[in-house]
């Protein structure tokens, strides 16, 4: 069910938007693409610390979604496929957003996104938000991306870059049944680009037109669809809180009959509180029950049988689908919202002043680890890069040796870096170090030896 919303808690979300734009930019997490040559719109690029959570992200949902379950395998379709598959899918005929275009700076806009606007009481009529103008008629249009294969360019050689993950795994259905000897229900997930020639791309990486998605089509027998589509709702939201995400900022919202897509029985949205105007609650992933449509559709288009026969039962017929659909990029920017914060926090000389922090969940975090020599000299880092060394193998560490300690640890702080590790010259003494935590900032002093397993008490494995 849907959460009653006038009864939820008030988000607790602080960051703004450009906040975390800037962040993003100042520590080399998210920038713009092409950015010496003016960027390309709604193109980001996910430099050095960036890479790292989105691949963390990835990781915790692969985990959870597979490794550990015994009844979800893995795929990794290909992008490009036959054209008839967009077809069967409905995508050609379907998949389309209202347009308009100010008849005075030709500036072009998705009708349904001005209309809320207006209900949200930041657009006083349907004219163009940017200048007053008179607009056109909505007309449909198609977001998927046109391409050309082989070396003529003409409509025989079409294909489609694929607007989501989902169909490969239908068209695939059978193949990967048989071969893993899975029994419904079970379920196939895949993690990968997609793309949409969207309208109206914007709020930093929320909507773009290159994205990257984590999927998984859970097969199942018609009638168990509803427990099954109910067991993921709760399944996913849990995922999010396990990794950090605030209860009050995450909700569950009910598609209205009038916006279920043509193939839905019933979807709902995990929806995250982004503080920004024009963003607000916002949808962080779309779980829905997708009936039969698609194996149908794909059997019917391309004459290949793709029912299943329930041996148990002696029954053949097609499953339920239920779709639990993320956006890595979305999950990953909700996960930098959330995580965080402004706080007063001792210098140096015990004066408070104000320090930004990413609590990060450790599984999440660019790096767990920072070592940080208390000074560049050859006889504390020679033992700091023994300790980096020691340490590498089994988490993602930085080494830093430059500037004050008590910047090295703001930086680290606000890159989210759980735990940092000082080697000073009491080390050359007694063989310890002192490990710094991120959100009490509380130290204590470790011996090296002793090092890897105080971290694994604390840190958990990715």
């Amino acid at each position: 069910m849907s959460d009653t919303h006038a009864d939820l808690p008030e988000p607790t979300v602080e960051a703004t938007l450009p906040t975390i734009v800037e962040l993003c930019k100042q520590r080399g997490i998210i920038f713009p693409s092409s950015e010496i040559y003016g960027g390309f719109r709604s193109t980001w690029d996910y430099g050095p610390l960036g890479v790292e959570l989105k691949e963390n992200v990835k990781r915790q949902w692969w985990r959870a979604m597979v490794q550990l379950r015994d009844d979800i395998v893995g795929l990794d379709a290909s992008i490009l496929m036959h054209p008839k598959v967009w077809e069967a899918s409905g995508h050609l005929a379907n998949f389309s957003d209202p347009l308009v275009e100010c008849t005075r700076c030709h500036k072009r806009f998705r009708a349904d996104h001005l209309e809320e606007a207006i209900a949200a009481g930041e657009l006083a009529s349907m004219v163009c938000p940017d200048c007053g103008g008179a607009l056109s008629d909505p007309r449909n249009f198609n977001l998927m991306f046109k391409t050309h294969a082989g070396p003529v360019d003409d409509e025989g050689a079409v294909v489609w870059l694929r607007p989501e993950t989902a169909q490969g795994m239908f068209v695939d259905f059978a193949t990967i049944q048989r071969t893993s000897r899975k029994k419904v229900p079970f379920g196939i997930a895949q993690m990968g680009k997609s793309f949409r020639n969207e309208i109206t791309p914007g709020n930093f990486v929320f909507r773009t037109r290159e994205f990257e998605q984590m999927e998984m089509e859970f097969f199942v027998e018609p009638g168990t669809d509803e427990e099954w589509h109910q067991f993921w709702i709760d399944e996913r939201r849990r995922w999010y809180e396990d990794l950090g995400i605030r209860s009050e900022n995450i909700r569950v919202r009910e598609h209205e009959a009038d916006e279920l897509s043509h193939y839905a029985k019933r979807t709902v949205d995990l929806e995250f509180y982004f503080p920004d105007p024009s963003m607000g609650w916002s949808e962080l992933e779309g779980i829905a029950n997708r009936t039969d449509f698609d194996l149908k559709a794909h059997e019917a288009a391309s004459g290949q049988d793709l029912s299943y026969f329930d041996q148990a039962a002696d029954r053949r017929y097609h499953p339920y689908v239920i779709e639990p659909a993320a956006g890595a990029t979305r999950a990953t920017l909700a996960f930098l919202y959330d995580a965080y914060r402004v706080e007063q926090a001792p210098d140096a000389d015990g004066n408070l002043q104000e320090r930004v922090v990413l609590k990060l969940d450790p599984r999440l975090a660019p790096y767990q680890v920072a070592v940080l020599p208390l000074s560049k000299k050859p006889e504390l880092s020679e033992v700091s890069r023994r300790v980096f060394d020691l340490l590498k193998v089994d988490r993602m560490v930085e080494y830093d040796e430059t500037q004050s300690i008590g910047r090295r640890y703001r930086r680290q702080d606000e890159i989210g870096t759980p735990a940092c590790v000082t080697v000073d010259f009491e080390t050359l003494e007694d063989s310890a170090v002192t490990v710094r935590d991120r959100d009490t900032m509380a130290q204590e002093r470790v011996s090296i030896d002793r090092l890897p397993a105080y971290l694994d008490e604390r840190l958990p494995r990715r």
